[in-house]
């Protein structure tokens, strides 16, 4: 069953607005109201004006906010495929605080400082008890199961100190989709709280390693932003490298070697089926989507020549975009696409260099010491990040004029940067040193310092971050 994820406004307490044709085929109806004869939240205490509740996205975990966040109660305990309603409870607060933490803006109090909640006490808080914890923001949510076999989360955000409800997101899905819920209530904080985009409900796809550094094989591997719900996509059998989403995210573009003969090939995700887009032609590199899903950008080199090119993403002949001698490869559009980045040796070294859609107007951008590879252009527009090589490997940003450049990690061997749909945070890979040197995948945010893994079955390279899902 598809999911529905259907959201109630913070304003006031009303009906989940969702399509009438979604109604009629998934799911009825659904108002988060109050438990009867629940409190409402108190008022501002009267001659106080509390300071707005925000985080500063700036500062990365300098100074994070102090959440608590309870298990979620249930009004009855029933038992679901995904499990009984008491014990998701549970571990949608445990999802719902590991996102904030993770994004290290936020510290979720211990559970041994968390008191256990009664259903009724999700909109009447108990402010006095949550003052005293040293809680500024608390989340308070439910979850039932409903008629028809779906769950309703419900989650609530409160200023501790202003004793008021900030807002509200309701949520009806199948059992299987239980932790989209939580993901969902995450991003309602975060987006509340901080004044930027969710991203907490995304996945990445990457290409999952294993065996000697020599003879890796190598699959594709999906699985959600916290590394939950982790599955493989490809058997092993060829190898495969550098995929990327589709912009509806039902299909992911990426190259493999069937034969030893490059191809790019696009993978359906919900069926499973691989397409091939562009065979036998010459070496191929990096393929990915333009921002409308129309073509599907790529280096190719011919004649001793490595140039970008393009095709429809249906097949057909590709198109020329550059023609400068050397290398010219790892494009990737900007959000309008009206934009490539793109790395060249032209001038005698890994460069970036950024140019139209069409292939005019290419100038350089990168002017610091070392090399620059693998660029990639921020969601948001204003950044685009890149690979710096200069001794070691470090994951950077700088400004699409070439202004502002800053590295972000500083490790041995970090490289391959994907934005979060939000464009504040960064996943890449991280090669350890020697022969033996295991692969992993990592996070970053633009301040450099909230810095942390991301656990995967096997070694990990070539991570791509997907879209928010709907």
């Amino acid at each position: 069953m598809r999911s529905r994820f259907l959201l109630l406004a913070a304003a006031a307490v009303a009906p989940l607005v969702i399509p009438q044709a979604a109604l009629a085929q998934d799911v009825p109806p659904v108002t988060l109201r109050p438990p009867a004869g629940a409190a409402q939240p108190a008022a501002t205490p009267a001659g106080q004006t509390p300071p707005p509740l925000e985080v500063d996205v700036t500062g990365g975990i300098s100074a994070p906010m102090p959440i608590a966040i309870p298990p979620m109660p249930t009004q009855a305990v029933v038992q679901t495929p995904a499990g009984s309603t008491d014990q998701l409870g549970r571990q949608l607060s445990e999802i719902v605080a590991n996102d904030l933490r993770n994004s290290g803006l936020f510290t979720p109090l211990a559970p041994a400082r968390l008191r256990s909640i009664t259903f009724p006490e999700v909109t009447a808080p108990a402010f006095d008890y949550w003052g005293g914890s040293g809680a500024q923001a608390l989340v308070q949510g439910y979850i039932r199961a409903n008629g028809d076999g779906t769950l309703t989360v419900g989650c609530y955000l409160y200023d501790v100190f202003a004793q008021a409800e900030l807002t509200r997101q309701g949520f009806v899905v199948p059992p299987s989709d239980w932790r989209r819920a939580a993901h969902k209530c995450a991003d309602m904080v975060y987006t509340r709280l901080t004044g930027e985009g969710p991203y907490f409900d995304s996945r990445v796809v990457y290409v999952s390693e294993t065996g000697p550094k020599g003879n890796r094989i190598k699959r594709l591997a999906i699985m959600d932003q916290d590394g939950a719900n982790h599955r493989f996509l490809t058997a092993g059998s060829s190898i495969v490298l550098t995929p990327r989403f589709a912009p509806n995210q039902q299909s992911i573009v990426y190259m493999s070697y069937v034969g030893k003969a490059p191809a790019i090939y696009v993978y359906d995700i919900g069926s499973g089926r691989q397409r091939l887009v562009v065979q036998n032609v010459a070496t191929t590199f990096a393929p990915r989507f333009s921002p409308d899903g129309r073509f599907i950008l790529f280096s190719m080199a011919t004649g001793g020549n490595t140039d970008l090119y393009r095709v429809a993403a249906g097949g057909g002949t590709p198109q020329r975009l550059t023609t400068a001698p050397g290398i010219d490869t790892g494009g990737s559009y900007s959000p309008d696409g009206s934009k490539i980045v793109f790395e060249s040796d032209r001038s005698g070294g890994q460069q970036l260099y950024v140019m139209n859609a069409d292939g005019s107007n290419q100038q350089r951008i990168s002017f610091g010491g070392g090399r620059y590879a693998t660029p990639v252009w921020s969601p948001r527009g204003d950044l685009i990040a890149f690979t710096k090589i200069a001794g070691a490997f470090r994951i950077g940003i700088m400004s699409p004029s070439g202004s502002g450049e800053k590295l972000l990690t500083n490790s041995w061997q970090d490289e391959g940067p994907s934005w979060s749909p939000n464009g504040r945070v960064l996943t890449f890979f991280r090669q350890g040193q020697g022969n033996a040197g295991k692969a992993d995948l990592w996070m970053v945010d633009l301040t450099g310092v909230n810095e942390r893994r991301i656990p995967t079955p096997l070694d990990g390279s070539d991570p791509a971050w997907g879209p928010l899902r709907p």
